[in-house]
């Protein structure tokens, strides 16, 4: 899909001009170079915020940071959104999810776990999504300490974060440990085929079809370009979307994630699941963030923010009992 500079909405053209400018491919050189400066970027110093670190164990052993943000006066049972980054698998960190933190909490006072998980160019494939679920595992453990509800564990990302929101329901779902009330996968990167009319020869801003082949030929190592790609690494891949939690998307007009997008929709909506999406004309791959303030951005701004505001009010997902100890817990603490 070939973008021009008059199918661009208006209040977005000069800020195309520069990103096209400046780079508008991510070469896989360019990728490194990005990541390395983008982990210089220095402590949090928002005072609107509690800005917190900490180190939980992966399985080999290992630490993932992940870093939780909240409002300065925390009030308790209230939801947890584990926010999942964007950066084409390749780039950003959990600080990215600073911004969309404070908006959801302008309506709701909730607690923000984002993760820092595994970059395609540190691993690839399944590392991200080992992380972002072992980031989830956490915050199911810890949601007393965290001051949020079990019954209202959310999960949410943009780009490939919002490709890793995708396949980590998928992946919950399936594995039956962890239930997930809502997710917010914004123009999520789903697709490796790379086949739809929008993920073809798009020359758009900021994300286009070079820098998509890139981004998944990063993160998918062996598997890329072969038959053998599960949906848990591209969600576009999935045979079967029932029971999966209720979500809210949305997407530019103008970008590779176009397509893949309203067909992940539809699917949904065909497997019965209550869903908000919404499309913006003349708009690229992240316009929100990149110019928060013209009236497009403003109007998709309102549109998660009031869904989220929603989904506070009306979903909720009780955690299951997996094992015989749990059910002797629970059947105890019943008799006293």
């Amino acid at each position: 899909m070939k973008v021009k500079r008059n199918m661009i909405d208006k209040d977005l053209r000069t800020t195309a001009t520069i990103i096209k400018i400046i780079n508008n491919t991510f070469t896989e050189f360019r990728l490194q170079l990005f990541n390395k400066l983008m982990n210089k970027s220095g402590k949090v110093k928002d005072k609107t915020i509690q800005f917190i670190e900490e180190w939980i164990p992966r399985k080999d052993g290992s630490k993932m940071r992940i870093c939780i943000i909240k409002p300065l006066t925390q009030k308790e049972d209230v939801p947890g959104v584990l926010w999942l980054h964007g950066g084409g698998y390749a780039l950003g960190t959990p600080e990215l999810a600073i911004m969309m933190a404070k908006w959801f909490m302008e309506v709701s006072n909730c607690v923000v776990v984002a993760p820092d998980y595994r970059l395609s160019i540190q691993a690839p494939y399944p590392a991200a999504l080992d992380d972002s679920y072992e980031a989830l595992l956490w915050m199911k453990s810890h949601t007393k300490e965290l001051g949020i509800r079990d019954n209202q564990l959310m999960v949410g990302g943009d780009s490939a974060g919002g490709g890793l929101t995708a396949a980590l329901t998928l992946y919950a779902r399936d594995k039956g440990e962890v239930s997930i009330a809502f997710q917010m996968p914004l123009y999520p990167m789903l697709d490796d085929r790379m086949t739809s009319e929008s993920a073809k020869d798009n020359n758009a801003p900021l994300w286009n079809s070079k820098s998509n082949f890139n981004g998944w030929k990063l993160y998918l190592g062996n598997l890329f370009e072969t038959d053998n790609v599960p949906a848990y690494a591209a969600p576009a891949r999935a045979a079967d979307y029932t029971k999966l939690p209720p979500t809210a998307t949305f997407v530019g007009e103008l970008e590779p994630f176009r397509d893949e997008t309203i067909q992940y929709v539809e699917n949904l909506k065909k497997a019965g699941i209550p869903v908000e999406f919404e499309i913006y004309k003349g708009c690229f791959h992240a316009f929100e963030q990149i110019c928060p303030k013209a009236e497009v951005s403003k109007k998709a701004i309102a549109f998660i923010v009031n869904s989220f505001k929603y989904a506070v009010e009306h979903y909720f997902a009780e955690q299951k009992i997996r094992n015989s100890e749990d059910v002797f817990v629970v059947s105890q603490l019943m008799r006293i």
